[in-house]
């Protein structure tokens, strides 16, 4: 690692060099970008990741000189995967440069990949605000370069860190939306009421009856407009401090199901405002099928408002 360094400092030194001296304009950027690559090049296999960052800026740098965009927009983001490892502030900043410079020149597929890999950093830091921000900028990019697949991977994130922030009605309004897509896709129609299960818990967590009542028609006119296609039924029970959450039956399969079972269940408990039977309710679908994180979170917003209103419903009487 200290000869890669050594050569590192060696190749910087020469391309610092070919810059500050004289020689045709656009040969002296060409032989300094190259001089500046292969010092990068040490400075990563020495692992001085801030010291390979530094130096794919000056060779994006170059490249911008000779309005190479395209090249100065890759060494950017070879800037931003050193940087990462060291500096996530600073990686982003590379990744948004990249970007603009891919827009720059139409890349906007790559710009919607970019836009992402910044939206999985700040997950990875746990600042789900600015991770939703980006994963819903690069949903739109897909979006409109029509790579739907990883779009709604995108949308499907924002979805969940809307809920999280308890911004109910954006992520019932993301699920519902990919919901009706799939409906349309014989490889993800089956993934349907899962979607439509997610809608409907952030229904539950909102509590809100007309939402809900609305809910329940768009839901009929979803289905029942592709049935004939499909055959596809769904009955989904709920019922949220006195408000009544129904999605009329149109599937008999999904009423055998333990998800349905959840739900109606839940209903139940909620109905008998008995906080005991929801977590016994929860509880036991847990031990057969394990809730994912954020199911569990919002599950457990649902109980301690149900909680609250068993405690109102006590100083009342």
């Amino acid at each position: 690692m200290a000869d890669q360094l050594s050569k590192g400092e060696e190749f910087l030194k020469k391309a610092e060099k070919k810059l500050n001296g004289w020689g045709l304009f656009s040969s002296k950027y060409e032989d300094a970008a190259d001089l500046f690559d292969k010092a990068a090049n040490s400075f990563k296999l020495a692992k001085t990741w801030d010291k390979a960052g530094s130096t794919y800026l000056k060779l994006a740098s170059c490249h911008l000189k000779l309005e190479s965009k395209h090249e100065a927009a890759q060494a950017y983001v070879d800037a931003a995967h050193c940087y990462k490892k060291t500096n996530i502030n600073e990686a982003v900043s590379c990744l948004n440069h990249a970007i603009n410079l891919f827009c720059d020149i139409g890349r906007l597929s790559m710009a919607a990949r970019y836009l992402k890999e910044i939206a999985e950093l700040y997950e990875s830091e746990q600042n789900i605000e600015q991770a939703l921000v980006y994963f819903e900028k690069s949903a739109d990019f897909f979006q409109n370069e029509e790579v739907t697949t990883s779009a709604n991977q995108c949308k499907q994130k924002v979805a969940q860190f809307a809920a999280q922030l308890e911004q109910y009605q954006k992520s019932v309004d993301i699920y519902e939306e990919i919901a009706r897509q799939s409906l349309n896709n014989n490889l993800l129609k089956y993934g349907v009421k899962g979607h439509l299960l997610n809608a409907g818990i952030c229904q539950l967590c909102k509590g809100d009856a007309i939402a809900i009542t609305n809910a329940l028609e768009r839901y009929q006119v979803q289905i029942f407009s592709i049935i004939h296609i499909f055959r596809l039924n769904i009955l989904l029970v709920a019922q949220f401090f006195g408000y009544v959450f129904i999605l009329q039956e149109l599937d008999p399969t999904f009423s055998g199901t333990r998800e349905y079972r959840l739900l109606a269940d839940i209903a139940a408990a909620i109905d008998e405002e008995d906080v005991v039977k929801f977590t016994d309710v929860v509880k036991e679908f847990d031990s057969m099928t394990p809730l994912d994180s954020w199911k569990t979170t919002l599950l457990l917003r649902v109980k301690e408002k149900l909680k609250a209103k068993e405690l109102e419903e006590d100083d009342l009487t």
